[in-house]
């Protein structure tokens, strides 16, 4: 999970700066599909029989809604970052612990002791100080940016999934079982977005929408949605979605990296307190 952030995160930056040179609909189309292979290749590689994969396609519906989950998160945070910046959009993502520890226990009945209660309410205060840009009055009137508002619902479906995973797997191996929820999403968001992929001038995307189309394929896709299924399956929900926490923190890096302007010191403080937060999280 640790590593999950630190790729996450990366998604958020590149996103960012190409987020209203394509449409959000198409891009992740394309980088479900390129992801979908690349695990079927990796299956393939490892002698994964047809039979394991046919055999974990009992009770298809399973990823159809894994994947309607993840079509909402995906599609948008491309959509948010339109108008947001990535430390703020990310700032939202670290919402998630709080609504993954609430539907852990509607759908697993798992339950957290005081401590963790102290650390996700520390956690939500750091991230709106983020998404509120350190401004008390702006807080006070709610005014929250139309991208942070966009993205909070993706971060609904997304602390949904991660108990999900566990709730709806029967025993197929994380990789088949990322296989098909990768094939599903694709078909998902391939027929909502198809207007889109046919419009979008491929031919025309300059350089870096492609590298944004390759690192969240590969790196924010194929290999985070196989360490967040595998995480799901051996920790508490809201201990998986505990290491959100550091993502503004590694968003922050990467905006740095990429030579983008970091936020002023006083938002740095929120950003301190989700590291209280993972502290007191990951204590047994």
């Amino acid at each position: 999970m640790f590593a999950f952030s630190a790729l996450v995160a990366g998604a958020f930056s590149l996103g960012g700066q190409v987020a209203n040179e394509i449409a959000p609909a198409a891009l992740n189309a394309v980088r479900f599909a390129l992801s979908a292979a690349l695990v079927g290749a990796v299956i393939w590689a490892r002698g994964g029989a047809i039979a394991t994969l046919t055999g974990a396609l009992a009770a298809p519906w399973r990823y159809g809604l894994l994947g309607v989950l993840f079509a909402i998160y995906f599609v948008t945070m491309f959509e948010g970052l339109k108008t947001a910046a990535p430390v703020s959009v990310a700032a939202v993502f670290t919402l998630t612990p709080v609504m993954s520890g609430l539907f852990g226990y509607l759908l697993l009945r798992q339950l957290f002791g005081a401590r963790i209660g102290v650390a996700l309410a520390i956690g939500a205060v750091g991230a709106l100080w983020v998404i509120f840009r350190a401004d008390l009055s702006a807080l006070m009137a709610f005014e929250i940016g139309q991208g942070e508002a966009i993205f909070f619902w993706g971060c609904i479906a997304h602390a949904a999934y991660t108990p999900m995973v566990r709730r709806l797997n029967r025993g197929e191996p994380i990789l088949v079982f990322t296989f098909w929820t990768l094939c599903f999403s694709t078909v998902i968001i391939g027929g909502w977005g198809l207007p889109d992929l046919i419009a979008t001038d491929w031919g025309a995307l300059r350089p870096l929408v492609w590298v944004t189309v390759v690192y969240t394929a590969i790196a924010a896709t194929a290999i985070t949605v196989f360490l967040g299924q595998f995480a799901s399956m051996r920790l508490p929900s809201s201990k998986v979605m505990a290491y959100t926490y550091l993502t503004p923190s590694w968003v922050l890096i990467w905006e740095l990296a990429l030579g983008q302007p970091v936020p002023p010191l006083l938002v740095l403080g929120g950003m301190a307190l989700t590291f209280v937060a993972l502290g007191l999280l990951l204590r047994d």
